[in-house]
């Protein structure tokens, strides 16, 4: 049980003494009681800082400390976060994460030190920043910044590659470090530029713009080392984004840790975990080329080699053929032979072919005619025939006689003529003339024709 000093309290009863000036504590008495001052005063308090010596137990427990160097002296304040809370962390804590933690203070016994036991963990700041970022995100992908079609391929072995980063940024060591390592013969080019502050946007902008317009480098690679979301926040601006898509050269960004996004891993061309991996994949290892070389080597002795050996057995299949011309000339001269005998028996082949071809002509020609001639003999005999049935003195043959008057213009209907007028009736061996003596009109559709008719009517003279 815990040994706490309370009002009443007697020294027997815990084995302490009295003495003049107040009671004797032991050092466990004293500790439980600053606890239970601290916990009363401190029992829910948010504290700032940044993330240090951060470590996750196998029981599931974390230790940190939270530093403060802003303050006139440096100030630092040891923290532990027990299993349960720890499991709700929606981030990773990392050193010099600036942070916000919400717990309760408590003096941890055994070494009789301060600490801060966490209830909950949160980047600091991280809301509106976070929100900030979300925001320019969605806009610029909407407007197809960081579209995977419109990205570029990394050349595959640059002869030298551009670095746009701070001077005094140890994002630099590094890169030039793992570029020296891997691909010592690659030139490396810097940019100088603000990383960090309100001035980095525009002075990224202008590297960036300045390395197009040299065109000395194939490969940009744009980085810096890790810190918190304001640390990197120059990296979320937009003007850094929109210089990145409109450099003429493809850029790599490298840029804070792995967990770390910005949106200029978004818009870049190739985005790398870290500044290392930025150099590794900017150039690639200089053992690595060597190694293709030589299959390259490889292949082009061996391909030269086929090439020698073909055109050896060529020449041996020409000194062959030159070893014995009589061969050749003998060939020859069986070919002038075989032209020869074809040319003298063409003339008469084709004149052979010709006669036929005449014969053949004349036959068809000869047959073409008579069919002609029979068709027009028949047409003529038709239309003969039908001239010689539309003959009006083959009418009359038939009974039928031809009217007019005195003036000879032909009669065809009783109206023409009154009673007692004189008429010409034409018939097939000759004429009479005749007078009307009477006339009747036919009802219309009972009129009979012909010749019988005529005379059932008595209208001959």
């Amino acid at each position: 049980m815990d040994e706490r000093p309370t009002p009443g309290w007697r020294a027997s009863a815990v084995g302490l003494r009295g003495s003049a000036s107040g009671p004797v504590w032991t050092v466990a008495a004293l500790l439980h009681a600053v606890g239970d001052a601290l916990q009363a005063r401190f029992a829910n308090v948010v504290v700032q800082g940044e993330l240090s010596s951060f470590s996750r137990a196998p029981s599931g427990h974390c230790y940190f400390a939270l530093k403060d160097d802003r303050a006139a002296e440096p100030a630092l304040l040891r923290g532990a976060m027990f299993r349960r809370a720890a499991a709700l962390l929606d981030f990773v804590p990392r050193e010099g994460l600036l942070v916000e933690v919400r717990g309760r203070l408590s003096v941890y016994d055994a070494r009789g030190d301060l600490q801060l036991v966490a209830e909950s963990m949160k980047p600091a700041g991280q809301g509106a920043l976070f929100e900030q970022f979300l925001r320019l995100k969605a806009r610029l992908e909407a407007e197809g910044l960081f579209d995977p079609a419109r990205k570029r391929p990394i050349p595959r072995f640059p002869r030298a590659v551009g670095v746009v980063t701070s001077l005094h940024a140890a994002a630099l060591r590094d890169v030039l470090t793992a570029l020296r390592r891997r691909a010592p013969h690659v030139s490396v080019v810097l940019y100088p530029t603000a990383v960090q502050g309100a001035q980095a946007p525009s002075e990224i902008e202008a590297a960036l713009r300045r390395a197009a317009e040299r065109r000395e480098v194939d490969t940009l690679i744009l980085c810096r080392g890790g810190g918190s979301l304001e640390d990197l926040w120059a990296f979320n601006d937009e003007r850094v984004a929109r210089a990145v898509v409109a450099s003429a050269i493809p850029v790599i960004c490298g840029v804070g840790h792995e967990t770390d996004f910005t949106i200029a891993d978004f818009a870049a061309d190739l985005r790398a975990p870290t500044p290392t991996a930025a150099a590794e994949l900017a150039a690639p290892q200089c053992a690595d080329c060597e190694e293709a070389l030589a299959v390259f080597a490889r292949r082009m002795h061996r391909a030269v080699q086929r090439r020698l050996e073909s055109q050896a057995q060529s020449l041996d299949h020409a000194a062959l053929r030159l070893a014995r011309p009589a061969q050749a000339v003998g060939r020859m001269r069986r070919s002038l032979e075989v032209l020869e005998h074809r040319l003298t028996a063409a003339p008469r082949q084709r004149l052979a072919s010709a006669g036929e071809r005449q014969r053949h002509l004349a036959v068809r020609l000869s047959r073409a005619v008579q069919v002609r001639q029979q068709a027009h003999v028949a047409r003529l005999e038709s239309l003969a025939a039908r001239l010689e049935s539309a003959n009006p003195r083959a009418i009359l043959q038939r009974g039928y006689a031809y009217l007019t008057d005195t003036s000879g213009r032909t009669l065809v209907s009783v109206r023409q003529v009154e009673v007692g007028d004189r008429v010409r009736a034409e018939l097939a061996d000759g004429s009479l003339d005749a007078s009307v003596l009477g006339r009747r009109e036919a009802d219309e559709g009972s009129a009979a024709c012909g010749p019988a008719a005529d005379a059932s009517r008595g209208d001959t003279p």
